[in-house]
């Protein structure tokens, strides 16, 4: 994730009248492209491009998630009891630039990805097994220059060597993360990016990449090459030179299109392929369309939840700072009274009845229902205004149902299901006090990113799509206080933080699951997110 979208698309198949040629595909979303630098890329909105211009070392088989086979490299072999790992390289492969593909370029591409480990960047997962800490150099004075060589490096102009500070049984599966797409190492030199030498490597630690030159200007090796990117478009084009062969499509064209109305015309009229179409609802104003395909069926493997940051870090969102109905305390969803009486107010069935029209499901924790350590048997709430009354009535020794309160949640802008659950929400909770007032906005996509990263935002809604099959993808993210999410969170439990470390220390799956049941119930009993 990654910062997930969870977008419900549309397929228009190819007909006599369509206004775009058969060999173009033209996509419409809502949304902006935060990037298309693999190593910032933490959200499926820029993955799902960076993957059709980039290429890892390996991909899934298919649709299996367990299946893994090469694509970047030929082949894998792990030494020394699992801490080294060896991969041959393919050959005859060219970058975008025209530059050949070596083992320079992967060795770059992962030693680029250790020394940047931006916050908001996925590269903690890779440096916990390979520096043994999620931390970049800033935050670990530890990290040197010696350590990161030291964890890849070439043995040959086709094999790249691995060396990890522990074992994970998870690493092959990481490196299949988009993110990991290997980069072209003279194309980025030649543009800006860093060096590669030691001489400058802590010049780079920490920094925010999103809007590199790199983003601006890729070069990969996969099947399309960026022509044009602007605010609204971004204009894909089939690599002639590439290695696996023509793709069947010459060219992709992405419009940032904000009104689902002006989406979903455009769909009528073939003037678009694929669209972000908004709740299930909407659906109904599309069936029976000629040429038509509604893709409604796929399974679902993101968790969603709505974040009560206990430590709001922007004056901005707190209007007044206080409880004295015209603002909020920086400290507010602190109170785990405050918490409960939220997910309490949530109206999780008509959501499910109303707007997934009865095809979804309330999970009992932050992981989905398919992964292993998912327990059906851990408490979940239940919408009920009185309990949400009486959790109101006792936060800050009754100051709060006295005086009122008021704030700002925020959803992705243009997204129409996560703007009627967090309306629900705001509608439930206004009628138990009217000294209570929830104003609902949407924001840009990459801002309200940006923004909850840095403990701006009270509440928003958003999920996590895995990075590589594993449920301590989900539980390390959400539940930790080192995890992912924590900025945007700032909870901190000594108990859960404990059992999830024991739980990536161990590869006992029943212990595993045993765990995960724990965090889950002790998850309900702190309501750390609706």
């Amino acid at each position: 994730m990654k910062r997930a979208l969870s977008i419900l698309t549309l397929a228009l198949l190819p007909t006599a009248t369509a206004a775009t040629p058969s060999n173009a595909l033209v996509i419409q979303t809502a949304t902006d492209i935060p990037t298309l630098d693999p190593v910032m890329t933490y959200d499926t909105g820029s993955g799902q491009y960076v993957e059709n211009i980039y290429e890892t070392l390996y991909q899934y088989k298919g649709s299996s998630v367990k299946d893994l086979q090469p694509l970047l490299a030929t082949g894998h072999k792990a030494s020394n009891g699992g801490k080294t790992h060896t991969f041959d390289l393919r050959k005859n492969v060219k970058f975008h630039s025209g530059n050949p593909f070596t083992c320079a370029d992967a060795e770059y591409t992962f030693r680029r990805a250790l020394v940047v480990n931006a916050a908001e960047s996925w590269t903690w997962f890779l440096s916990e097994p390979l520096l043994g800490t999620p931390d970049n150099a800033l935050n670990d004075k530890s990290i040197t220059w010696a350590r990161i060589t030291k964890a890849v490096a070439c043995n040959t102009q086709n094999q790249l060597v691995f060396n990890l500070a522990a074992v994970d049984p998870a690493f092959l599966a990481k490196l299949v993360f988009v993110g990991a797409s290997i980069v072209d190492r003279q194309h980025a030199i030649k543009i800006g990016e860093w060096d590669g030498t030691e001489k400058t490597w802590k010049s780079w630690v920490g920094k925010n990449l999103n809007d590199s030159a790199l983003s601006k200007n890729p070069s990969g090796t996969g099947a399309y090459t960026l022509v044009k990117r602007d605010a609204n478009n971004t204009v894909l084009r089939a690599f002639p030179g590439y290695w696996g062969g023509a793709p069947a499509l010459q060219n992709v064209i992405v419009q940032r299109v904000v009104e689902q109305a002006t989406r979903l015309e455009a769909l009528k009229r073939g003037d678009a392929d694929i669209v972000e179409t908004g709740p299930r609802p909407v659906l109904a104003q599309l069936r029976g369309q000629p040429g038509l395909r509604i893709i409604d069926d796929l399974p679902n493997n993101t968790a969603s939840v709505i974040f009560m940051n206990e430590k709001i870090s922007d004056a901005r969102a707190l209007g007044s700072g206080k409880l004295d109905g015209q603002g909020i305390p920086a400290d507010f969803f602190s109170d785990v009274n405050v918490r409960r009486a939220f997910s309490y107010a949530m109206d999780y069935g008509r959501y499910i009845k109303e707007v997934q029209l009865g095809q979804g499901m309330q999970r009992t924790m932050a992981l989905p229902d398919s992964f292993p350590g998912y327990d059906p048997k851990v408490k979940k709430y239940a919408f009920d205004p009185k309990k949400a009354e009486q959790y109101f009535k006792r936060a800050f020794g009754g100051q709060l149902w006295k005086n009122g309160f008021t704030f700002t949640a925020h959803y992705r802008a243009g997204a129409v299901a996560q703007q009627t659950l967090m309306e629900l929400l705001k509608q439930a909770v206004e009628s138990i006090n009217p000294r209570f007032k929830v104003n609902v906005e949407g924001k840009q996509w990459s801002e309200m990113l940006r923004d909850s990263k840095d403990g701006r935002e009270a509440m928003i809604l958003i999920a996590w799509v895995p990075d590589y099959a594993d449920p301590d993808n989900f539980i390390n993210t959400f539940y930790s206080s080192q995890g992912f999410y924590s900025p945007r969170l700032n909870f901190k439990d000594a108990t859960i933080d404990a059992w999830v470390r024991q739980a990536r220390s161990t590869t006992d799956s029943a212990k595993r699951d045993r765990l995960y049941s724990l965090i889950g119930n002790r998850a309900f009993e702190q309501a750390l997110s609706c």
